[in-house]
């Protein structure tokens, strides 16, 4: 897989203290880490948080809902987005296509949606250089390697080989938790929804934002 970044035109930040701006979490995970489990459950419990939906040509698979689970497009479609330069990030698959659409982040941030982008480490380093918005990153890690192995078993669905791949691709993947802002270690999951929902209300919080929101405010308390 070869992921491919869209260029950083028109992303920069503009400032509108009438119009808070939200903000792009990007998260990544080993395959069982519990990352879309996790993510489902703290948008639950915080409205302000939307799930980023995927473009893709493959087929739509029995009880997948077009706009929800993927947004599904002709492989003609999907080069016209890729020449319309509207894609943060976007791969080829196992011949299909996957893609992050620039135009419905840009148009779900400004509108002051904080915007979950679950995506693997690749795409979370494309989105990083391509996507000057303002955005976090998050890692969540299995709490050991026995649960990751008994979470992939638990599935039902893959052979001893399969698992073992998917074993080695996770140590591959859990080597780059580095390049990311934050570390979560999914371990008692209601614990780790409420760590999640934490450090998203402390970027809320950060003064670049606040200050840019509530300017009228700030003036007429400092006179």
């Amino acid at each position: 897989m070869s992921r491919q970044p869209g260029t950083a035109a028109g992303d920069v930040l503009r400032q509108n203290d009438s119009q808070p701006q939200g903000l792009l979490i990007v998260v990544s995970a080993p395959s069982g880490a519990g990352k879309t489990s996790l993510v489902r459950a703290a948008g639950e419990r915080d409205p302000r948080l939307v799930v980023s939906v995927s473009h893709t040509t493959r087929d739509q698979r029995p009880g997948e809902l077009d706009g929800v689970n993927y947004h599904f497009v002709s492989d003609a479609h999907f080069r016209r987005m890729i020449d319309a330069d509207d894609f943060v990030e976007h791969a080829e698959v196992f011949g299909n296509r996957y893609g992050t659409s620039r135009s419905a982040l840009s148009a779900a941030i400004a509108a002051g949606s904080d915007v979950v982008l679950e995506i693997d480490w690749q795409g979370a380093a494309q989105v990083r250089t391509s996507f000057q918005r303002d955005q976090i990153s998050v890692f969540i890690l299995p709490p050991s390697v026995s649960a990751l192995d008994s979470r992939l078993r638990g599935r039902g669905r893959d052979d001893e080989a399969t698992i073992q791949a998917r074993m080695e691709k996770a140590r591959s993947e859990m080597s780059h938790f580095r390049d990311f802002d934050y570390l979560l270690i999914n371990d008692r999951f209601e614990a780790a929804v409420d760590e999640f929902l934490a450090l998203v209300r402390a970027e809320r919080l950060r003064l670049h934002r606040q200050a840019g929101q509530h300017q009228h405010l700030i003036d007429e308390l400092l006179g």
